[in-house]
């Protein structure tokens, strides 16, 4: 059901564009549909540039207002056109263009929207419905001082009272009962009038009949009580109607000193109440109420009313740098792309008052004085007039507003244009420094971040990665990261991130097709053009391809990849380089999509981060390459390989405590002396690390060298504690168990030897039986003269000889140990396994014993002399 109707016809020049959003603006704010003004003003924006630019005729505008909503219908009169059907395959157009847009926004902002063709119009048509009352806050006041909040009593009433549509009390609620002493069944029927004492200002003739007629009311006045005396109320007055249409009135009403309960906040200055001395703040009316707290929405809602203000086609808002040398576009209305933002241009653009951001400047013509206002080079303006924004005579920022005709702007355009500046500037500049507060923050938290995760890992790899996952898309919507491996080296593409991980391999192909950026140690980003340029040309070819088939009108896959990569380093790419040491380790690569630009503030940020993520890089470089000397030389300490004993199983399992080791305090070795005999030993050094690690290779090279030259046993000991003392300072105590192995021809084996200091050998028999296979002698570095002696042991078939270190049997777990008693108890288990799953058991169970890592090196070494097959 239409109630209201409000239609306008506009000229076929850019200026009824702007016309047409006043029109629209101010007919739907005079019905009361605020919630929906701009995107209404957004549509018609669209529809009428299109009739009016785009089609070159008259635009008729009608507005409707239904119950639910309203709807808007712009027609125009271009008598010959293609009618879009379905099947065509023609595109309505694309959100990345300025033109064409129309039809799409009606689709993402309209409740309903419709296109009708006749053989003189185009009739496009929207209906936007009026939203649910949304969820959330609506007004808010600052915290305050328990002593300034409004004062109540203990329990606050407020009383409901319905009236009629004849101004009878229809419903009276309890709390309405408590405050003025009427029960419902005494009012119930009876006219307000009968119960209100209406203040009477001079100069109004308003009553409470009128107030209730209107839609919305609130203010104050008296109710008379049971007892004759009158409660000065504050109420708010809301006129409804029931589903049979029947209007009403709801009253909600507090005592007047709790006011505050139920009194809208006040969204104007509030004066004495008289016309003649009400006056309104000319901010307010530029901006409007209340202004934005953010920094975009008052900028944006600035260039909004600046247009509109002076029936311009566009507007813009550029910042000042920090020394005022350049300006930053952070606003704009009506030009062909948002994507300018953050772009930079210079304060002076060139010679004389009108090439400097400084003074309020006028340009008749733009087309006379090319480049004068480089935003608008190819938009299609041809008149502009700007002026500064200044704060105690320093440059903030500047402000302009434009139009396609030329010579639409004079001096006193510039000066409305001026005072709106002024009286914004101040409050732009506060939340200018706002923003920079939070953004000074905001770096500081993201720096401490990220030197945190940067010096919790020293692996190079995982380094790049987090180099990489911290810019984007915190910095950059990619980034790529190039490292030299020496001075003589080319730099080399490492790692590649983009926020799309679509367009990751895309984005690597491209920069590894061409040469990389220059390695320049001098600090701070440079613009490198290289990926755009390369981007630009692969979608050129691409799209010459594409126009040269005769099939298909989609394009491939491979096409539309290269066009989306081509587009994703369309913007600006920029160069930091990685300095640590006084060396270029590498380059930091950000980049932004097409005609996207870096704001100063994240380039300096990005500079300080590749200072830290080049220091990091370099230490985890450091660091795999001290680690993969240091493993180099640790594993030649180990022996090489088991020999293979005839008619002997032999296992050995080896842990390096320590993270980085692979070889400590113990040590093991099995290795052939002549035909016939094999030496084995099993070793502890004191301590563990680096300093162990030196005498176990000196005890297993001179164990080696002394069993090859004929010494049995107790010499070979002998001799070896003489060099470890020989070692002096550096010296440390060795228990060492020394044996030499003879295969038997009976299948059995024959064993020599010599426990010096070392936990006992333990013999497992086929029976299940444990013993010790050895007794105990003196340890070897301590004193000079050792008499030592030799034991022989012979493994029957099915025997087991195992030998551990005091790592396996100081196993501990709080005050339990695992001993040699637990070691015997986990070997009687062992019976009829292969040498291999003995030491798999063993090493479980220690494993097992206790939850936390071992401490202690250890080495398990099991020989076992198997059992004949029969067959």
């Amino acid at each position: 059901m239409i109630t209201a109707r409000a239609a306008a016809t506009f000229d076929p020049v850019g200026r009824s564009v702007a016309t047409a959003r006043a029109f629209v603006r101010d007919t739907l704010q005079g019905w009361g549909y605020t919630d929906v003004v701009d995107d209404a003003v957004v549509l018609t924006s669209e529809l009428v540039t299109n009739a009016v630019v785009h089609a070159g005729t008259a635009a008729d505008v009608l507005c409707l207002r239904t119950e639910d909503g309203v709807r808007v219908e712009v027609s125009d009169h271009y008598p010959e056109r293609e009618i879009p059907l379905q099947s065509s395959g023609l595109d309505f157009g694309s959100p990345d263009r300025e033109g064409g847009r129309g039809l799409l926004l009606c689709a993402a902002l309209a409740s309903r929207w419709g296109v009708e063709y006749s053989p003189t119009h185009k009739h496009v048509w929207f209906q936007l419905d009026l939203p649910d009352r949304p969820v959330g806050i609506r007004s808010a006041g600052p915290v305050l001082p328990t002593a300034l909040l409004p004062v109540t009593d203990e329990r606050v009433r407020v009383a409901v009272v319905q009236i009629d549509r004849s101004g009878s009390i229809a419903a009276w609620n309890d709390d309405a009962a408590f405050l003025f002493g009427h029960t419902a069944d005494q009012v119930t029927g009876k006219q307000l009038t009968d119960f209100v004492a209406w203040p009477h200002t001079p100069g109004t003739n308003t009553g409470i009949a009128d107030a209730l007629q209107l839609s919305r009311w609130e203010g104050s006045y008296g109710v008379r009580g049971a007892d004759g005396r009158v409660i000065p109320v504050y109420s708010s007055h809301l006129r409804v109607r029931d589903t049979q249409g029947e209007p009403s009135t709801v009253c909600l009403l507090v005592r007047d000193y709790e006011r505050a309960v139920i009194q809208t906040p006040a969204r104007t200055p509030v004066s004495d109440g008289t016309a003649e001395n009400r006056s309104t703040d000319p901010f307010e009316v530029f901006i409007g109420s209340p202004a934005p707290d953010d920094l975009d929405g008052l900028l944006q809602r600035t260039v909004e009313r600046a247009r509109d203000m002076l029936d311009a086609d566009s507007a813009f808002l550029l910042l000042a740098t920090d020394d005022e040398t350049e300006l930053e576009v952070r606003a704009t209305t009506g030009l062909p792309s948002a994507r300018q933002r953050f772009a930079r241009v210079p304060v002076e653009a060139g010679t004389g008052r009108y090439g400097s951001a400084r003074m309020p400047a006028v340009h008749e013509d733009l087309m006379a004085v090319p480049g004068a206002v480089p935003l608008l080079t190819d938009t299609g303006m041809r008149s502009v007039v700007t002026v500064p924004l200044k704060v105690e005579g320093r440059l903030t920022g500047s402000l302009g507003v434009a139009a396609e005709a030329a010579g639409r702007y004079s001096n006193e355009e510039a000066l409305r244009l001026q005072f709106a500046a002024d009286r914004i500037a101040l409050a732009v500049e506060s939340a200018r420094l706002g923003e920079l507060e939070r953004l000074r923050r905001g770096s500081l938290s993201f720096l401490v971040e990220a030197s945190d995760l940067l010096a919790g890992t020293l692996d190079r790899d995982q380094t790049l990665a987090l180099m990489a996952q911290m810019t984007v898309p915190t910095l950059a919507t990619w980034c790529a990261v190039y490292t030299i491996a020496d001075q003589s080296s080319e730099p080399f593409l490492s790692y590649v991130l983009h926020e799309d991980e679509e367009r990751i391999d895309g984005l690597k192909a491209l920069l590894s097709s061409i040469d990389p950026p220059e390695p320049v140690p001098t600090p701070g980003a440079r613009i490198w053009p290289a990926p755009a340029a390369a981007g630009h040309k692969a979608a050129l070819h691409m799209s010459t391809r594409s126009l040269g088939r005769d099939a298909p009108l989609s394009m491939g896959a491979a096409a539309r990849n290269t066009l989306a990569t081509a587009a994703a380093v369309g913007g600006e790419t920029v160069v930091l380089p990685l300095v640590a040491r006084n060396r270029v380790i590498g380059m930091l690569t950000l980049g932004k999509p097409s005609d996207d630009h870096f704001r100063q503030e994240i380039l300096e940020l990005a500079e300080d981060l590749s200072r830290r993520a080049a220091l990091a890089l370099d230490n985890a470089r450091l660091y795999s390459e001290r680690m993969a000397i240091s493993q180099s030389l640790q594993r030649s300490l180990l022996p090489p390989g088991l020999p293979d004993v005839p008619n002997v199983e032999i296992e050995v399992i080896y842990r390096a405590a320590g993270e980085g080791n692979e070889v400590g305090g113990d040590f093991y070795d099995v290795f052939p002396i002549r035909d016939g005999a094999y030496g084995f030993a099993i070793g502890d050094v004191c301590g563990t690390g680096p300093e162990a690690a030196a005498v176990t290779g000196l005890a297993r090279h001179a164990l080696r060298l002394l069993a090859r030259e004929g010494f049995n046993g107790p010499a070979v000991l002998e001799r070896l504690n003489a060099a470890i003392l020989d070692e002096g300072a550096r010296s440390r105590f060795l228990t060492l168990l020394y044996g030499e192995l003879w295969p038997q021809e009976d299948g059995s084996a024959l064993l020599k030897v010599v426990c010096a200091g070392h936990p006992l050998p333990l013999r497992l028999r086929q029976d299940g039986s444990v013993e010790a296979a050895a007794e105990p002698q003196p340890l070897l570095g301590v004193i000079e003269d050792l008499e030592l002696y030799e034991e022989e042991v012979v493994l029957e078939p099915g025997d087991v000889l195992l030998c551990v270190t005091d790592g396996v049997t100081e196993r501990r777990e709080g005050a339990r140990m695992l001993g040699d008693d637990g070691l015997a108890d986990v070997l009687t288990m062992c019976t009829g396994l292969t040498a291999g799953a003995v030491a798999g058991r063993i090493l479980r169970a220690v494993e097992r014993f206790a939850a936390e890592p071992a401490s202690d090196d250890m080495a398990i070494l099991a020989m076992r002399v198997p059992e004949p097959q029969t067959f």
